[in-house]
C-alpha cells in the first residue's frame, strides 16, 4: 500500500498543484515552527550568525540547483525518454554524475575560502561572530551536494507526475532541521543548527530515492561529458545559473548591508522573508512545478494551443488564490508575526519591524507567484536566456534601491517619518531594515512586468485567455472580503484583549472564517470559472 501511495500519479495540473500546495504548506508550517524554535533558543542578534552562514550554501543551491539543473534537465530528459527509454535513463545517470562532481569541486573551493567570503558577506560582524559563521558555513556546504542529487531525482519524479514523493521531500528537510534544534543544539550549541541542515538534506534525498527507483531509474557510473543531450543541458543551464546568481547576489548584498545596521537586522529580514515565502511557495511554486511537465510535453509535441490553454488556466488559478491571501496577510500581518515568532526572546520592536516588512512584501505576492509560472513557461520553450535578462535587471534595481532606501531611512527624516507613520513604527528609532522589503517589492514588480512583456511578444499576445475577466472578479471578491475582515477585526477588538497567545489566535481564526466565507460567497455569486474548475477537479479526484 505504501509503495502504491508513494508512486501514485496525478491526473490534472490543478490536482497536482493542490497536492504540491498542501505539502509545501505543511513544509512551510514546519519552517515557521523551525523559526519559532530558533527565536526561542537564541537571541535575535545571535541568530544573525546562522542566517549569515546559510547564505553561501543557499547561494550554491539556488544558483545551480533550484532554477538551474532541474529547469534545464526536465525538458531535455522528457524529449530523450520519449524517443528512447534507455537513452533517457543514460542521460539521467550522466547528468547525475556530472552534477555531483561539479558540486563537490565547487563546495570544496568555497570550503577553503570560507573565512574570506564570510568577511565579505558580514563585514559588520565581530571576530568571534566571523569565526563561528565560518564554521557553520563549512559544515552546511555538505547540504548543496546532497540536495543536488536529490533535486535531480525531483526532476525525474516531476516528469512521471509522481508528485507525492517529490512533495514530501521539503517536509522531511524541515523535519531534519527541527530535529537538529531539539537534539543537536543542546549538545553542540549553535553549531548544531548546521548539523541539522545536513540531516535535513539527507532526509530530502532518502524520501525520493525509492520512487525514482520504481519509476525505472537505476544508478550507473556513467560519465560522458560529450553526450549531445548533456551538452544541451549545459547550454540551457548556463543562462539560468546567471539568473539565479543574480537572485542570490541580492541576498548576499542585503546580508552585508544588514550586518552593519542594528543587531538583529539580518534575522528580522530573514524571518519576514520566510513568512512572505509561505504564500508564494504554496501557490506560485506549486502551480508552476505542477504545470511545468505539462508545458514541456505540449511544446515537445508542438501543441502550442494546448500550451496556451494550460498556461491561461494556471495564471487564472494563481490569481484566484494569491490576491485574497495577499489582502488577508496584510490585514493580519501583526497577528501572524505574534503567533509564529512571539517567543520570549522576540520583543515588541522586532515584532513591529517584522510585521511591517511582511506588510510591504504582501504587495508583491501576485508578481512573485506569477513570475514562477512565467519562468517555467520560458523554460518549456527551452529558453533560459530571456528570464535571465529580467532577473539581471531586477537584481540591479534591487541592489541600487537597497542602498538608496537604507540611506534615505537613516538620513532623510521626512521619508523616514512618512513610512513610520504608515507602518506604525513611530516609536522605533532605527527602521532601516524595512529598506530591503521595499527594494524587493519594486524589483519584483519590474521583473514580473518584463517577463509578461517578453512572453506576450513570443506567443503573439494573450487575447482570449480570460485573465482580465478573472482578475476583475477576484479583485471585487477580495475587496469585499477585505472590508468584512477589517470590520470584524475592529468589532472583535472591542471585547478581545490581545495580550495573550490564545486571544491573538482567537481573533485571527474569527477573521479568517469571515474572510473565507465572504470570498467564497462572492466568487460563487460572480460565477467565477476558476472556482468551478478547482471545485470540480478536487471533487472528481
Amino acid at each position: 500500500m505504501i509503495k502504491r501511495l508513494i508512486n501514485s500519479r496525478s491526473k490534472t495540473i490543478t490536482f497536482s498543484a493542490g497536492l504540491i500546495a498542501f505539502s509545501v504548506g505543511i513544509s512551510a508550517i514546519l519552517g515557521l515552527l523551525r523559526d519559532r524554535l530558533l527565536v526561542s533558543y537564541f537571541e535575535v542578534g545571535r541568530l544573525d550568525i546562522y542566517f549569515a552562514a546559510f547564505a553561501i550554501p543557499d547561494f550554491v543551491y539556488g544558483a545551480i540547483i533550484t532554477g538551474g539543473i532541474v529547469a534545464a534537465f526536465l525538458p531535455v530528459f522528457a524529449k530523450s525518454i520519449e524517443e528512447d527509454e534507455e537513452k533517457g535513463w543514460k542521460l539521467a545517470n550522466n547528468t547525475l554524475n556530472a552534477l555531483f562532481i561539479l558540486l563537490l569541486f565547487l563546495c570544496g573551493v568555497l570550503f577553503v575560502f570560507t573565512p574570506l567570503i564570510v568577511k565579505i558577506i558580514a563585514p559588520g560582524f565581530s571576530a568571534e561572530y566571523l569565526e563561528t559563521t565560518a564554521l557553520l558555513t563549512r559544515i552546511m556546504l555538505l547540504s548543496p551536494i546532497i540536495l543536488g542529487v536529490s533535486s535531480l531525482f525531483s526532476g525525474m519524479l516531476q516528469y512521471f507526475d509522481r508528485f507525492l514523493a517529490y512533495s514530501l521531500a521539503p517536509i522531511f528537510y524541515n523535519i531534519g532541521i527541527i530535529l537538529g534544534i531539539f537534539f543537536l543544539v543542546p549538545i553542540f550549541g549553535i553549531v548544531g543548527l548546521a548539523y541539522g541542515v545536513v540531516l535535513g538534506s539527507v532526509m530530502h534525498l532518502v524520501i525520493q530515492a525509492p520512487s525514482c527507483y520504481f519509476s525505472g531509474f537505476s544508478y550507473k557510473p556513467i560519465l560522458d561529458l560529450k553526450q549531445k543531450e548533456l551538452r544541451k543541458i549545459y547550454y540551457l543551464i548556463l543562462p539560468s545559473i546567471v539568473g539565479q546568481i543574480s537572485t542570490k547576489v541580492n541576498v548576499v548584498v542585503i546580508t552585508a548591508l544588514a550586518s552593519m545596521l542594528t543587531a538583529g537586522s539580518i534575522s528580522i529580514f530573514n524571518l519576514a522573508n520566510h513568512l512572505q515565502a509561505f504564500p508564494v511557495r504554496v501557490i506560485g511554486v506549486a502551480f508552476a512545478v505542477a504545470a511545468f511537465p505539462a508545458f514541456s510535453r505540449s511544446l515537445a509535441a508542438k501543441e502550442n494551443k494546448k500550451f496556451l490553454e494550460n498556461f491561461s488556466s494556471v495564471v487564472r488559478q494563481v490569481l484566484f488564490f494569491i490576491i485574497p491571501i495577499s489582502v488577508m496577510i496584510f490585514l493580519l500581518r501583526a497577528h501572524i508575526v505574534r503567533l509564529v515568532l512571539g517567543a520570549e526572546g522576540f520583543g515588541w520592536k522586532e515584532t513591529q519591524l517584522t510585521a511591517a516588512s511582511l506588510g510591504i512584501f504582501a504587495f508583491s505576492f501576485f508578481a512573485a507567484a506569477l513570475a514562477h509560472v512565467l519562468v517555467r513557461a520560458f523554460f518549456s520553450f527551452q529558453d533560459t536566456k530571456t528570464p535571465v535578462i529580467a532577473s539581471l535587471l531586477s537584481m540591479a534595481t534591487n541592489i541600487a534601491l537597497s542602498f538608496f532606501f537604507v540611506w534615505a531611512l537613516g538620513f532623510n527624516n521626512f521619508f523616514r517619518d512618512f513610512l513610520a507613520s504608515i507602518l506604525r513604527l513611530e516609536n522605533i528609532t532605527n527602521i532601516e531594515v524595512i529598506a530591503f522589503p521595499l527594494a524587493i517589492l519594486i524589483s519584483t514588480l519590474l521583473q514580473f512586468g518584463l517577463l509578461v512583456w517578453f512572453l506576450k511578444t513570443r506567443v503573439g499576445g494573450f487575447r482570449g485567455m480570460g485573465v482580465g475577466s478573472c482578475l476583475r472578479k477576484v479583485l471585487l471578491a477580495s475587496f469585499t472580503m477585505g472590508c468584512f475582515t477589517f470590520f470584524t477585526l475592529r468589532v472583535s477588538g472591542n471585547f478581545i484583549a490581545l495580550d495573550t497567545f490564545f486571544a491573538v489566535f482567537l481573533q485571527s481564526v474569527i477573521a479568517l472564517l469571515v474572510a473565507v466565507s465572504a470570498y467564497v460567497t462572492m466568487v460563487w455569486l460572480l460565477k467565477s470559472q476558476e472556482f468551478l474548475v478547482i471545485k470540480k477537479s478536487f471533487l472528481k479526484r
